[in-house]
Formats: C-alpha cells, structure tokens, sequence
C-alpha cells in the first residue's frame, strides 16, 4: 500500500514509523523538514506540500494538532484535495470535533474519496510502544480494507459505526478521564486536609472497593439485578458513607462540587425507594433525564 503521511509531531512521528514498516512506499510531509529526518534516512519520501503526498497514494493520514489544522491541510491551498486521486482513502488521527469530521467526511466524497476518522488514545509511550487504542468511524468495507495497516500502528483497532462514531468515542475517553481526575483531586484533598499522609491515603483507596473495582464493572448486569441479594451493598448504605465523607469535606472548607452532585443524585435515588437496591441504579436516574436506554437488549 502506498501511503502519505501528514503530521510528525510527538504523536504522531512514533505511529507514522510503525505504520511506515507496513508500507510499500512512504512520503511524509510536515511544516518542520528536519522533524522527518530519520524517516527519510530510514527510506521515506518527502513531499513539499500535502497535495503533492497524497498524489498517487492509497491512502492518506494526518495527524495534527486542532480541527482547523486538518481543515488547512485538507482542503486549503496545496491541500490534500489538490493533490488525492479518487478512490483514495483520507484518515484522520487528530482529536477532532464531531461537525468537522462529518464536514471532511461530506466534501471528500464529492471528490470520489473515503474519509474515516480514526482518533487514537495510548499517549506518547502508547504510540511509541505501539499500544494505542485506534478508535475508527466511516464506511466498515473500507475499514476492513485499512485494518491490516491500522494493526501496524495500533495493537488495539476497533469499528465504532458510522462516520464521527470514532471521534465520539475519542472524546467521551477523554472527558472521562478528566472527570475522573477531577473527582480523584477532590477525594485526596479532602482526605489529607482531614490528618491523612497522602500515601497512605493513596494506598487505602486504592486497596480498598473504590480502587480496586473498575469504573465499567456491573454494566453488564441487567436491571432486575438491582434488587438486593445477600451480596448486595445497598444504596442507602453507600449514601450514607458519601454523606459522611461529604461532612469531612465541608467541615474543613474542601470545595467538593463532584462528591456534592454525587450526594443530591443519591438522595433522588433514596425519595425514589431505592434504598434497598444496589448501588448501580443511580444511574437509572441519568439515562432518565437524557432520554437514553443503555439496556439495549430491552
């Protein structure tokens, strides 16, 4: 497969290098020449402007910083679209907006050519390493065409669906791991204000249910297993441990926007009679108020 690639920053240098060993032939381009160096020492092709990597190729990948990058490199002076060949296949790894991938997805067909967006997440080491989570929206047959090549970059390639699917899911990873630190920021402070070391507080988190179980565990269970059972933690007794830590908090004047919202959503749950079932059917009460079923085999 001939293949341009259109972005060697930190990210993406690491993945073009793996995917480069998949290659039949190779051509980079980036505003920075001497970032291409090693590749074109290593056997790569340079192009002067991404209209003239793409000509010829099967397929074409950016990877850039923002959303009006890939715009500029797409379809701006000496874009892509100057140069690509219908029937090509345009990838994009850059963590895009949702209306700007379907807006690249929309203008390349009109030329005849298939664009997937295809995000990734593993960080600099994870591409490096090649363990890189490779998140792919757009047509399947073209997606199973590119896979072999896909698989050369990332260990861990995966079909969402339709086009933007790849980018939606980029982002939901990343905004959960925000909340997620967020939440984890507001626990420790809370704890180490209240007397605690700060590894010791670490350690007893991460020992203890909250550190161990994984945020995705009991998603699986279907919503007649929330009634209570022998082995069940009930809501209740979770809502008063989340008030209690909640008093350790206030008391001390630790800001707790999360933990409070977590309190108030708890209490809905307790006035709807759930005090009894476990903990997991607080979530019943958000994919109430964003009209979403996620028991999809309802």
């Amino acid at each position: 497969m001939k293949i341009a690639w259109i972005g060697i920053g930190h990210m993406g240098k690491p993945m073009a290098k793996h995917m480069m060993a998949a290659a039949e032939e190779f051509t980079v381009h980036d505003l920075r020449p001497e970032a291409s160096t090693d590749m074109l020492e290593d056997g790569a092709h340079w192009a002067d402007t991404p209209a003239e990597a793409a000509a010829g190729k099967d397929l074409v990948v950016t990877c850039l910083p923002m959303p009006q990058h890939v715009e500029a490199v797409s379809f701006g002076d000496d874009g892509i679209a100057d140069g690509v060949d219908e029937g090509t296949v345009v990838i994009d790894c850059t963590s895009n907006s949702l209306e700007a991938v379907r807006s690249l997805h929309a203008r390349y067909a009109d030329q005849g050519v298939t664009f997937l967006d295809t995000p990734v997440s593993g960080g600099v080491i994870g591409a490096m390493e090649r363990d890189l989570a490779v998140y792919v929206g757009g047509d399947h047959d073209t997606y199973l065409t590119i896979k072999p090549t896909l698989d050369a970059m990332g260990d861990k390639v995966q079909y969402c669906g339709d086009i933007g699917t790849g980018t939606i899911c980029k982002l939901m990873n990343q905004l959960f791991g925000a909340i997620v630190r967020m939440a984890t920021m507001e626990v420790v402070t809370a704890g180490v204000k209240a007397g605690v070391d700060f590894d010791v507080l670490v350690k007893a988190i991460h020992e203890g249910s909250g550190g161990k179980r994984r945020p995705f565990d009991g998603f699986e269970r279907p919503p007649e297993d929330y009634d209570d059972t022998e082995f069940t933690f009930y809501l209740e007794l979770g809502a008063k441990d989340v008030r209690l830590a909640n008093e350790i908090g206030r008391s001390l004047r630790v800001p707790q926007p999360l933990a409070n919202l977590t309190e108030a959503r708890l209490i809905e749950a307790l006035n709807r009679g759930w005090g009894k079932k476990r903990n997991e059917v607080v979530g019943e009460i958000q994919q109430e108020i964003s009209n979403v079923n996620l028991h999809v085999d309802d």
